[in-house]
C-alpha cells in the first residue's frame, strides 16, 4: 500500500499549501483565513521517486464549540491512518502557546512526529531552524510549502524511513479510475454532508446546523452493490448578493467545478425551505452542463403536509422541466431512503451513457417524424433525413437534414422526449446537434463571358435612356 503522509498543525501555518504542492492540484483552498480546512482530504502525490497519500487536516484549536470537536475528531482519525505526521509550525510566529498544546498532546498519545518549520521563504533557514530545536523532534526541517523550497529533500528523507511494499506499484491508478463520480450540491445547510456520511455510514466529513460548514470539494471513494463511486461534497452555492467572504467565492468556484467534472449530480432540496431562485439558477447550470441529475428531497422527517403541497407545486409549474428526474424522498440525519437514492443515480448514470446504433435511431426519427411531422417555413417542409449518435454524458444525437437552422425549439423538445420515453432513460438530459448540408455553390461566384458582359452593358444603357 502507498505510505501515508499527515499534516497537522494549527490553523493558517501552510497545510493546504504544502496539500496543494505535494499533490500538484488546487484541491485544497488556501487564502490568508484562519480555519479554512475542516474535513480531512486526502490527495495521491507522484512527483517524487515514490507515490504516497497526503491527509490535509484543519487546524487544531481549543475546543469551544461543536464545529471545532468535529474538526478534532476528523485529525484524530487522521493521526491514526497516517504512517507519518507532519506537525507545521510557522517560522514567522516562533513557537506559541497552541503549537506546545499540540506537542504535549501528541507526546501524551506516545505518537512520534516530524517537525515541519514552514514560510522560510526571505528568512535563514539554519538560525530560524535553531530556535525550535528546543522541542527535541526526532526530525526537523525548513521548507517554504509556497515556492516548494526544500521539500523535496524533505519527502526523500521521509520516504526511506517507510519500507517500500511489492505491491505499491500495483495500486498507483486505484483511486479513481473508472469511477462513477457523483457530487452531491445545494444550498447551504440542505444537508450534503450529512447525506455523504449516511451513505458511506460513518462519520467521515464534519456537520453543523450552521449554514457554511463545508468549504472545501471533498471526494470520497465509495462501494456500492460492487459500484465504485467517488462521492463529492461540495460547498452550499448561495445567492451572489450574500456571498461577503473571498473564501466562499473560491467554495463556489470549486463547487461548479465539480458539476463539470462529475457523471451523476445529487441535488439535495430543503423540503422546509422549499426550492428556492438560487435552486433554480444551479439546476440550470446542471442541465446546461449535460450531468445525470436526482433530487434528493431531504429532511421529510420533519415535512408537514403544506411543505409537501408547495413543493408539489413548484415542480409541476416552474419546474416541469424537470419531469424527467427522479424525486428521492430521504431524511440524510436518520437514514432514510438511501437505497431508493443510489438505485436513481444508477439509474441515471446508465442513461446517460447510453450506446445506441445508428441504426436503431434512425428508426426512432422516422416513427417520431411519422407521428409528428416537422412544420413548414417558407412554403417548404422541413426535412429530417439522417441520425446518429456523437456522444454520452449526455447522450448527444447529430441530425442531418434541410432548414434544420429553422426548425423551432418545441420540436426540439418534441425529439428529446420521444427518445428518452422510446429508450427508457431517466434523469439525463438529451442533445441535439443540427446540420444542414452545405450549397457547394455559396462561395463560387458565376464568371461571365465577353459576350454576356456586353449583352448586360446594352440592356443597363437600353434601360437608363426609359
Amino acid at each position: 500500500m502507498r505510505p501515508v503522509i499527515a499534516l497537522i498543525g494549527r490553523p493558517n501555518v501552510g497545510k493546504s499549501t504544502l496539500f496543494n504542492f505535494l499533490t500538484q492540484s488546487r484541491d485544497a483552498l488556501v487564502a490568508n483565513h484562519a480555519g479554512l480546512t475542516r474535513d480531512r482530504k486526502y490527495g495521491i502525490s507522484e512527483r517524487f521517486s515514490r507515490s504516497f497519500v497526503v491527509i490535509d487536516t484543519g487546524g487544531i484549536v481549543d475546543q469551544q464549540n461543536e464545529l471545532e470537536v468535529s474538526m478534532q475528531l476528523q485529525t484524530d482519525t487522521a493521526i491514526d491512518e497516517a504512517d507519518l505526521i507532519l506537525l507545521l509550525v510557522d517560522a514567522h510566529d516562533g513557537l506559541v502557546s497552541a503549537d506546545y498544546a499540540i506537542i504535549t498532546m501528541l507526546r501524551k498519545r506516545n505518537i512520534s512526529f516530524s517537525l515541519v518549520v514552514n514560510k522560510i521563504d526571505g528568512l535563514d533557514a539554519d538560525i530560524i531552524a535553531g530556535d525550535f530545536y528546543q522541542i527535541g523532534a526526532p526530525q526537523l526541517f525548513t521548507i517554504a510549502a509556497k515556492q516548494g523550497r526544500g521539500i523535496e529533500s524533505m519527502v526523500e528523507s521521509l520516504l526511506t524511513q517507510i519500507p517500500q511494499t511489492a505491491t505499491e506499484s500495483d495500486l498507483q491508478q486505484e483511486e479513481e479510475e473508472g469511477h462513477t463520480r457523483i457530487a452531491v450540491i445545494g444550498r447551504p445547510n440542505a444537508g450534503k454532508s450529512t447525506l455523504i456520511n449516511a451513505l458511506i455510514k460513518q462519520q467521515r466529513l464534519v456537520t453543523s446546523a450552521v449554514p457554511g460548514t463545508t468549504r472545501d470539494s471533498v471526494r470520497i471513494p465509495f462501494q456500492y452493490n460492487k459500484n465504485q463511486f467517488v462521492l463529492i461534497d461540495t460547498a452550499g452555492v448561495r445567492r451572489k448578493s450574500k456571498v461577503r467572504e473571498s473564501v466562499e467565492k473560491f467554495s463556489i468556484v470549486q463547487t461548479l467545478d465539480a458539476i463539470s467534472s462529475a457523471h451523476v449530480i445529487i441535488f439535495v432540496v430543503d423540503v422546509l425551505e422549499g426550492i428556492a431562485d438560487q435552486d433554480s439558477t444551479l439546476l440550470e447550470i446542471v442541465l446546461r452542463e449535460g450531468r445525470a441529475l436526482v433530487l434528493a428531497l431531504n429532511k421529510t422527517d420533519s415535512a408537514t403536509p403544506d411543505h409537501y403541497y408547495v413543493l408539489k407545486y413548484a415542480l409541476e409549474t416552474r419546474y416541469q422541466y424537470l419531469q424527467f428526474v427522479d424525486k428521492i424522498k430521504i431524511s440524510a440525519q436518520k437514514s432514510i431512503g438511501m437505497k431508493k437514492l443510489m438505485q436513481a443515480a444508477l439509474s441515471a448514470n446508465r442513461s446517460a451513457s447510453i450506446d445506441i446504433s445508428t441504426s436503431e435511431a434512425n428508426q426512432l426519427l422516422a416513427y417520431a417524424v411519422e407521428n409528428n411531422p416537422p412544420p413548414m417555413v417558407r412554403g417548404r417542409r422541413i426535412k429530417l433525413r439522417y441520425i446518429h449518435q456523437g456522444g454520452a454524458h449526455p447522450p448527444t444525437f447529430v441530425l442531418y437534414g434541410t432548414q434544420t437552422n429553422q426548425l423551432p425549439k418545441s420540436y426540439i423538445r418534441y425529439l428529446e422526449n420521444f427518445f428518452r420515453q422510446k429508450l427508457n432513460l431517466v434523469g439525463t438530459p438529451i442533445r441535439f446537434l443540427l446540420r444542414s448540408p452545405e450549397n457547394p455553390y455559396a462561395d463560387k461566384r458565376n464568371v461571365l463571358t465577353p459576350r454576356q458582359l456586353r449583352k448586360r452593358e446594352r440592356m443597363m444603357s437600353h434601360y437608363k435612356r426609359k
